[in-house]
């Protein structure tokens, strides 16, 4: 929560989801709740982001007394200050768990893991008994080992095996929230935020010894994790960027019966607001070609308000070139649907530097010292925008270049 999608609040569709997510609660009567951290989307989130939060928790734990609540802390979160209120909570069946705690060993000169601290005992209304495995995101400082992603495969393998110590031939279910190996995640416009090069990439289809079940947070997109079939992300509940219209949200209902696997199913659930590009398809439109998509594809105002279920909306037009009375003709346009208009991505012709005219081959220092300095720039200016200047825009750099020649001889 408390997060901005091209600008607009997005605590409305987050309050929409946690009704939804409650009607969920009330009909399903599960034994756990599981949040896999990013609960919040920065770590000093706003006072009406926490107040949604907390009064959620409220209205979960009168809805459905029985049900144990578990989160952890995300890459996103303060993982201190969503600890803050764990006392207070955890007696009304709401653990947190935002840091690993540990203490310095002296003798062995290494953190001694308090894994215990992350084993939460469930115990359910048939009277079976489970073990939630709550893992926020390892932060670097915790990862005992220069290779993070090893470091992560470790501190998963060491707590498993705590577990099965203390709590042996119980259903182990592990949370985390970590990139796995594999992840599929959108080709552009990615939102996750992923180290360059699968330095945090962690291996999982390896692991023999693994827990009953693990849900992962991180990746916005629900998938199995790569070369498992115990392990899987539950995805995002609201799209993160464009790039993800497509994904489904909601949320995953695991069931466990002795002897068998665990059976997972998605209930899907629907954002408040669709995301909508036009044109659907690659053709290319001009302004005037997508001011009349525009007005037939999309609805209009009532009254010219927005109502609660309005679009956002992307427009990819082409223009032969930049013309700020076309662009605002087309925010107009969008100003009478039920939409918000988030981006107009402009597609403009590539343009070959070399057929411009007065465009000239430099062969040696001296063309490049006597080149005329309009020339320079008029390219470095294509380059740069992909379109040729304007006439007015070549006009006034010639009155700055005129100046600056001026200054420099008096």
């Amino acid at each position: 929560m408390g997060n901005l999608f091209h600008g607009n609040d997005r605590l409305p569709e987050h309050k929409h989801f946690l009704a939804w997510l409650l009607n969920q609660i009330k009909t399903q009567q599960p034994d756990a709740l599981l949040v896999a951290g990013d609960v919040f989307d920065n770590s000093n989130p706003s006072a009406a982001a926490q107040s949604a939060y907390y009064e959620f928790l409220a209205d979960a734990t009168q809805t459905c007394p029985k049900m144990r609540i578990v989160i952890t802390a995300g890459n996103h979160d303060s993982a201190s200050r969503l600890e803050v209120p764990r006392p207070l909570l955890s007696r009304h069946k709401v653990e947190i768990r935002g840091n690993v705690h540990r203490e310095w060993n002296i003798t062995s000169n290494t953190w001694l893991m308090n894994y215990d601290d992350l084993l939460i005992p469930i115990t359910t209304d048939a009277g079976e008994k489970m073990v939630v495995l709550a893992v926020p995101y390892l932060r670097s400082d915790v990862v005992q080992n220069a290779n993070y992603s090893e470091g992560v495969k470790v501190f998963l393998h060491d707590l498993t095996a705590r577990a099965r110590e203390l709590y042996p031939g119980q259903t182990l279910v592990m949370m985390a929230h970590m990139y796995a190996k594999g992840a599929a995640i959108a080709e552009n416009d990615h939102s996750e935020k992923i180290v360059i090069g699968g330095q945090e990439e962690v291996v999982m289809g390896d692991w023999t010894a693994h827990p009953d079940y693990l849900t992962c947070g991180h990746i916005h997109k629900r998938q199995h994790i790569w070369n498992t079939d115990w392990a899987r992300y539950s995805g995002s509940v609201l799209p993160m960027s464009f790039a993800e219209k497509d994904y489904t949200h909601g949320v995953d209902l695991v069931t466990f019966e002795a002897g068998k696997k665990p059976h997972v199913e998605q209930i899907v659930y629907k954002p408040q607001h669709e995301l909508v590009v036009l044109p659907e398809t690659d053709k290319e439109l001009t302004p005037r070609e997508m001011k009349q998509l525009v007005k037939t594809m999309l609805p209009d105002r009532i009254d010219g308000k927005l109502d609660d279920n309005y679009r956002y909306v992307v427009l990819k037009v082409k223009l032969e070139k930049v013309d700020a009375e076309e662009i605002r003709e087309l925010e107009e346009a969008m100003n009478t649907k039920n939409a918000k208009l988030c981006k107009i991505q402009k597609i403009v012709p590539q343009i070959n530097v070399a057929t411009m005219s007065g465009a000239k081959k430099l062969k040696s220092i001296d063309d490049i010292l006597n080149r005329d300095p309009m020339e320079t720039l008029k390219e470095a200016f294509v380059i740069q925008h992909e379109v040729e200047m304007s006439e007015r825009q070549e006009a006034l750099l010639a009155e700055l270049l005129a100046s600056i020649k001026n200054e420099s001889n008096d």
